[in-house]
């Protein structure tokens, strides 16, 4: 009797969907799956996902897939044939009255939060990587038993799955309701350290993999707790009423460090964050460091999607079509909204200050104003372009379009503060009314696919419910349209005055290059209108060195013949043909020397006019002028 058919007998019990997955091989990085389907069609069609929800990239998860296997009968099983359909897709014909049985293998081999990974250390995996999709059955109840791997000691599981039989360890079996849940929760394995708090009765844990002995485990739960309060106490407010209380019974953190990565993903009652051991809090640390501000942000990010995203979603996203691309316009809504409110409420959580607040605010607003694709493409137009775009970045890429991100944060910022000058609503005001009109439609018996699905004109009519007045002008420019953003003026009616700064030479060329030592200055991006463009750059340039023209240069300046210098980072032009502000002012002006192609050749640079250098590659800071106004935003 094979294996398989071992399985089968085991199995024949098994209800509905049921998938066995065995950490197979930690070394070849191999998960073994065997998929049970209780009632197969006369012809059964299985395919894999294509992309993650959350995630806007098609990433064909199918080619890690190998070895697809069919078998049916519990004696002496039969091989049935498998045909490919297309690059994710099979179909079996079989015997409707039987089992029918799929195993296979999946390599799993990405870091990310998005696959799957599997190795001596730990095991990490979306459903979307490893559960073949029964066609025709996706709404039935599905379950998944997740086995102990061979000679592996002191391994845990921790997911946000329901479970209904499994051991202390976690291994063991687990319940959902459909395959949209199923692939809605991510799992961990491994011996990773663990943490639990509870934030307004809700029991939270936060898992860690990866860490240093020095990591603060008790000041990241601390810290996590106030970012969850603060949250729920946004869409929820402080009452107990049944209507108040958040949407899932139970929260959990799956954190991977690593020496050099970042991001997240949210999940229905779950988040898969990334971030470098560096971002870590660290004992006897007094100072909050960059790296673990981000990490806050980061977890205050992935928490706020559990409304703005899993519950709350475009109309567009109501049923997904897990083969192709999904497009919406209104990822500035869903992801731009969220990155507002990310630092916002860290704010609110007192977790950074009115300063710290204020630094990462301005760095969005100088990304987006030093992004020449604001000009060429609109927010929505960005959502709907993700899939070709934001997920798939190309050095021209910052010429083309703009991040849904960092622009649908400040369209967030320009809404919000406009409805707070206006007097009569705010934006926390209209994205607590989308929720409870979300909560209506489900009292009221609304399917399952549009609970919670919101368009346009939905978000438009609570806003002009809340403020007062019409705000098409307002939605046709800054969400339809590319005209600039009036940041400056609702900051400055906020107690925040707007300054001119000096930019750096990057900036200012409209450049953007990685230095590193020994490598010298590498030319990634050219950005349209600079005066890189203007000379002739090209990305994948060296910036080998300069050469001064007759008579310029801070020092050099009555000589007749100058000399050529090496430059090993862009600051080093300072040294040569003095700092900014002559380039600026055209008092100084040198031509680069680059390699491409094997081959040297000389680019005349040189700013072309004041306006330039004034419009499109200035850089904002931001100064207090107004305290009391300005606590009356970020205080709520």
């Amino acid at each position: 009797m094979t294996n398989m058919t071992k399985a089968l007998n085991k199995q024949k019990a098994v209800s509905g969907i049921h998938y066995r997955v065995e950490p197979f091989d930690l070394n070849a990085h191999l998960f073994k799956v065997v998929l049970t389907i209780t009632k197969p069609a006369l012809t059964q069609h299985v395919s894999l996902p294509v992309w993650i929800p959350g995630s806007y990239l098609v990433r064909e998860f199918s080619k890690n897939l190998q070895n697809l296997i069919a078998l049916q009968g519990t004696r002496n099983a039969k091989q049935l044939d498998v045909v490919q359909s297309d690059k994710c897709s099979w179909q079996i014909d079989c015997d409707p009255t039987k089992p029918l049985q799929l195993s296979y293998l999946v390599h799993a081999l990405d870091n990310s939060v998005r696959t799957a990974w599997l190795d001596a250390e730990r095991g990490f995996f979306n459903g979307t990587s490893l559960c073949l999709r029964v066609e025709g059955q996706e709404d039935q109840e599905h379950s998944l038993e997740l086995l102990v791997p061979a000679k592996v000691k002191d391994w845990k599981v921790a997911t946000g799955a329901t479970a209904v039989r499994v051991n202390k360890a976690g291994f063991g079996t687990y319940q959902f309701a459909d395959y949209a849940e199923l692939i809605d929760c991510p799992f961990e394995m491994g011996a990773f350290w663990i943490g639990q708090f509870l934030a307004h009765g809700i029991p939270h844990r936060f898992v860690v993999a990866g860490a240093s002995s020095t990591f603060d485990g008790a000041r990241l739960l601390a810290d996590t707790k106030k970012i969850c309060e603060t949250e729920i106490e946004f869409w929820h407010g402080k009452t107990r009423a049944k209507q108040q209380k958040p949407p899932f019974k139970s929260y959990v953190f799956l954190l991977n460090v690593v020496a050099d990565g970042g991001g997240g993903l949210e999940h229905r009652n779950s988040t898969a964050l990334l971030c470098k051991r560096d971002d870590l809090p660290r004992f006897g640390e007094v100072k909050q460091t960059n790296g673990y501000s981000g990490l806050l942000g980061l977890i205050s990010h992935e928490y706020f999607h559990t409304w703005n995203v899993k519950r709350l979603h475009p109309a567009d996203f109501s049923e997904f079509d897990y083969s192709q691309e999904n497009y919406t316009e209104m990822l500035w809504f869903f992801e731009g909204f969220t990155s507002y409110y990310d630092d916002l409420l860290l704010r609110r959580s007192g977790l950074i200050d009115d300063a710290q607040y204020l630094e990462v605010l301005c760095k969005t607003v100088n990304h987006v104003w030093q992004t020449p694709g604001r000009k060429v493409q609109s927010v929505a137009q960005a959502s709907f372009d993700a899939w070709i775009k934001y997920y798939r970045p190309e050095p021209n890429t910052p010429n083309t379009t703009v991040s849904y991100y960092t622009k649908g944060a400040l369209v967030a910022l320009c809404f919000d503060l406009t409805l707070r000058h206006e007097g009569k609503s705010s934006l926390d005001d209209v994205m607590q009314a989308l929720w409870m009109k979300s909560h209506n439609q489900a009292s009221k018996g609304a399917t399952k696919s549009a609970k919670g699905a919101i368009t346009e004109r939905d978000f438009v009519q609570v806003l002009e419910e809340l403020g007062g007045r019409s705000y098409k002008k307002e939605i046709a420019a800054w969400v339809h349209g590319t005209d600039e953003l009036p940041v400056q003026k609702c900051l400055e009616l906020h107690g925040i005055k707007l300054q001119k700064a000096s930019a750096t030479w990057q900036q200012l060329l409209g450049l953007r290059v990685t230095e590193k030592a020994g490598e010298g200055v590498q030319v990634k991006t050219v950005l349209s209108g600079g005066a890189a463009e203007t000379a002739g750059f090209a990305p994948g340039d060296e910036w080998i060195g300069i050469e001064l023209l007759k008579g310029k240069g801070s020092s050099a300046s009555s000589q007749t013949n100058q000399p050529s210098w090496r430059i090993h980072k862009l600051d080093d032009l300072t040294l040569y043909v003095g700092d900014v502000s002559k380039f600026v002012s055209q008092a100084a002006s040198f031509s680069a020397l680059v390699a491409r192609d094997m081959k040297l050749i000389k680019l005349p640079m040189q700013m072309k006019n004041k306006k330039q250098a004034s419009e499109d590659h200035l850089i904002w800071r931001f100064e207090i002028q107004d305290s009391k106004r300005l606590q009356q935003w970020l205080a709520n």
